[in-house]
Order: C-alpha cells, then structure tokens, then sequence
C-alpha cells in the first residue's frame, strides 16, 4: 500500500493495491463513463484517488504494462491517462525511475491551522459571521453552571497546598478510569493522567515519545491540529487513506504501512472521526490493536468524540484499550471538551502506569498541571445521574442540528455529497458545482466573504491532499444553519473564490 517518501525512500503500489483502489471506474459493461474515453476515465480516477488522499504523495504507481494487464486494458490507455495526469501536475516521472504521484504546481499543505485567533463570537447572530470552522458547542446548561458552583464551594479544600497535580487530582482519575471500566475497558486510576486539554495530550506523547523525522501513521483525512503538531514537532506523517462503507479503515493497507515503514506512532480516531464520521468496527479495532502490537507501533487512538453517538449509543464498540491485553500498544487520549465544553480545558491519557509516571514527570516542561478548579468542575459533570443527564441534553441538541444541516445541504446544494454518520458533530463534504469538481480552498475564501468561515479539505490532510472536500458541522439550530447554507451556496456558485483564506480549526 501507499507509503511516501520518508528519509529518501520512495513508496510504491503495486498493480493488484491500485486496482482495488481505483474500484469501478468503468460502467458494469466495461465501458468508459459516457462522455469520455477510457483514458480520461482512468485518469479522472486516479486524480481523485490523489486529491482524496486514498494515495499518498510521492509514490511510485506500477508500470504500464503491469498496469494495464491487471486492469485488462491496452498499455496505450494506462499510457495515455499517465501523460495526461502529467500534464494536470498528479504525476512526475523521471527516466528509470518510474511515476510518481503529485499536485499540481508544488501544492502543499496550509502553513499553519491557527493563524489567526479564534473568535468566539455568537455563530447563529443575524447578519454576523457563522464561524463552521470551530466545531464547539455552549457549555450544557443548567448542569455547568451548578458544578462549578459544587467546585468553588469544594475548592478550599485544595487551595491550602501548592495546587500542582502532575497526574490530575485523585478525585477525577478515579471518576475517568470508572468511566472507561463502564464502558468495556477495565481501568485503574494509576492508568490515567489528566491533561490541559487533548491536544496538550498530544503534544505531550510527541514530546517524550517522539524525534524529529520519526514516523507517524495517521489516517488521511485527520484531525487538523493534531497534523499540525506532527509539523510543529518535524515528525513525518505517513497518511493512509480512509475509506467508505461498513469497514473504512483498509486494515491491509495498514498492516503494509506497518511492516513497511515501521513507524514510531500511529495515530487513529475510531469513534466518529473528525473529519469523517466513521465509526469503526469491533473486529476492526481488535485487528490493528494486533497488528500494531506486531509492528512495536505505539497506537494513539483519539477518543474526542466517544461519547457522541447519536443514533445508537448501545451499539457503539468497546475502547480500543480493551483489545490491548498487554497494556502497552494503545494510549488513548480522551477529552471533556465535546460531552461538556471546550472552555473547560481538561482531557486525559489512558496508558500503562509506567508511561503514566513516565509523562508525569516530563510534562513541567510543558505545563506541569491542569487547573484544579476546572478538574474539580468535570468531576462533577462525570458523576453518576448527571452525566446521563448532560449526555442525553447534548445529543438531543445534535441530533437536531444534523437534522436540520442535512435538510439544508440537501434543499439548497443537492450536488454536495456526504454520508450522515450516526455520531461525532460534523459532515465531510465533497463539493461539486455544475457537475464538477470544486476546490475548498477557492469555496472557502468565496464563502468568507459572504460571512460564513469553513474549513476546506487540506487541512485534514497531508501534502494538500483533500482539497475537494470541505467539514460541516451540525452543530447549529435550524434558522443559522439555513442562513450558513445559503451562504455556502451563494459562495458554491460565484467565481470571485481564490486560494488563501484562512480560519483557525477545531
């Protein structure tokens, strides 16, 4: 499967790995799409395996002939779509070395996800901006407000010491680790450290864990501000494609990935993934627990959106942790900010108690502890009854927007395609205008300009990849989120849009 280049290694796809991933490019009856020929066909289908991420930059496609033998196609047509893709800019070839996948014009990915500070702004305000970018919600009321009344009344009790708590105050450690015994991972509190936030979790496995030119596995699209870590910390991330279907995570392509490229890390987000929405299977998560225990790969499995399933909370898998019998492959990182509220600025690893001790120790470097009043404030929302009754507010709340963002998409931008996902807070959005193709980049400084911030595709992914695909939250009532869409299609249509807008991305 698709590896880039790391270290001066080249990746390569052999024939059998790319037909998979091309699929049906040609109707059932063998032909190519009406309108078109075979080459153009094989080549509009390649560009959107590069431009989606399902192929990674810099790697080598098979030769022509092997190609065009496994696809059952005349050498003149894999040749044609390869010239082709070389004029677009997809490919460079080079003599005796082969081709290799591209953007056009020495694309690359955005130069920072946090240019400009964010805002925040009341989203749904009339004739204000409608800020799609920030996917963050009001604290849940009135529940926040009464467990922070509870903290202040409890903290003074921790205000004659120093304050410092390097693994998180007992109180919640306790109340995180019962959370994820609950839900089917069996878990001591000497297995968890509280952190400033998930991304400070991040950083902090980056930190101790991590060298300059390791690599790191992430899926393609990712989390935006996790990418821009790996940058902030010159680790080099090997991107393997997400999928459709029952199963997106081609479980294959990572266990080439794996062997092939022996990365230090990896870095997946199986429960409703930002950006995607996927949610992946049981079965699933025990094999790459497997394959990652294999490879000695340390498998960081984001867990932001955990909690937020929608349509079925029941059927939702066990935490990756739980396939994890030695306790040394999985390190989860989870979060308050999506069950509670970005503000409060809490999350949490999940490892052995060795590594927990380990990360304890190296973090004064970085932050030395979380705030006491803000861990007392989440402790209060964890507990028994209250959780529950905060949970069922938020996904009641969601579950409406979802409602109302689709219709919208639906009404005012029917060539938009997106799967809803049954959890998580947004929608990952192909765009199309008059039948083709459009570039988030351009959409989103056009849509800037009619007050509503969004984030285009590249951001997610790696190299510029991605850049037809926009997120969407559906995070907003009815009335705001008809007024974004209306924007968004005023902005789908004009063509005063240009590369360089920039939003800061959550």
């Amino acid at each position: 499967m698709a590896v880039p280049a790391v270290d001066g290694m080249r990746g390569s796809l052999g024939p059998a790995g790319l037909v998979r991933l091309l699929g049906a490019w040609r109707n059932a009856d063998g032909e190519a799409p009406r309108g078109g020929a075979s080459y153009r066909a094989l080549a509009a289908a390649l560009r959107g395996l590069v431009r989606d991420g399902r192929i990674a930059l810099h790697v080598r496609l098979p030769a022509e002939r092997s190609l065009a033998a496994a696809l059952g196609v005349s050498r003149t047509t894999v040749a044609a779509a390869f010239e082709l893709l070389r004029e677009d800019g997809y490919l460079i070839s080079r003599r005796g070395s082969g081709s290799y996948t591209a953007l056009p014009d020495g694309r690359s990915a955005p130069p920072s996800t946090g240019v400009h500070p964010l805002d925040p702004g009341d989203p749904g305000a009339p004739g204000g901006t409608i800020d799609l970018a920030v996917v963050a919600m009001p604290a849940p009321e009135p529940w926040f407000t009464r467990a922070a009344a509870e903290a202040v009344a409890e903290l003074p009790a921790y205000t004659r010491g120093h304050g410092n708590f390097p693994y998180g105050t007992p109180a919640l450690r306790a109340a995180i680790a019962e959370r994820y015994t609950a839900r089917g991972a069996p878990t001591s509190p000497e297995q968890i450290m509280v952190t400033t936030g998930a991304a400070s979790g991040w950083a902090l496995l980056l930190h101790e864990l991590a060298s300059a030119g390791d690599r790191i596995a992430v899926e393609s699209p990712s989390y935006a501000n996790s990418l821009a870590a790996l940058r902030k910390y010159d680790a080099r991330p090997v991107p393997i494609g997400l999928g459709t279907g029952p199963h997106p995570w081609d479980l294959d392509a990572w266990a080439a990935v794996l062997r092939q490229a022996a990365p230090r890390m990896a870095y997946v987000l199986p429960d409703f993934h930002n950006p995607a929405g996927h949610l992946m299977a049981e079965e699933d998560r025990a094999r790459l627990v497997e394959l990652a225990r294999n490879a000695g790969t340390l498998l960081v499995v984001d867990e932001t959106n955990a909690e937020m399933a929608l349509d079925d909370p029941a059927a939702v898998p066990r935490p990756m942790a739980a396939f994890d019998r030695g306790g040394g492959t999985v390190v989860t990182i989870g979060s308050a900010s999506k069950s509670f509220w970005t503000g409060l600025r809490i999350g949490w690893l999940r490892a052995s108690p060795a590594l927990v001790r380990r990360l304890a120790l190296s973090r004064s470097s970085l932050d030395v502890s979380s705030p006491v009043l803000d861990e007392l404030i989440t402790r209060r929302l964890l507990a028994e009854g209250t959780f529950e009754e905060v949970l069922g507010h938020r996904r009641a709340v969601v579950r409406a927007g979802r409602e109302a963002m689709v219709r919208e998409l639906r009404a005012q931008l029917p060539e938009w395609s997106f799967t809803v996902p049954g959890g998580g807070l947004s929608l990952w959005v192909r765009i199309v205008t008059d039948g083709t193709a459009r570039s988030g980049a351009s959409l989103v400084a056009a849509a800037a300009r009619r007050g509503v911030r969004v984030a285009a595709g590249t951001h997610f992914g790696v190299d510029g990849a991605l850049d037809g695909f926009v997120r969407v939250p559906f995070i907003l009532p009815d009335e705001a989120a008809a007024e974004a869409v209306r924007r968004l299609a005023s902005a789908a249509h004009a063509e005063d849009g240009s590369a360089g807008a920039e939003v800061a991305v959550l």
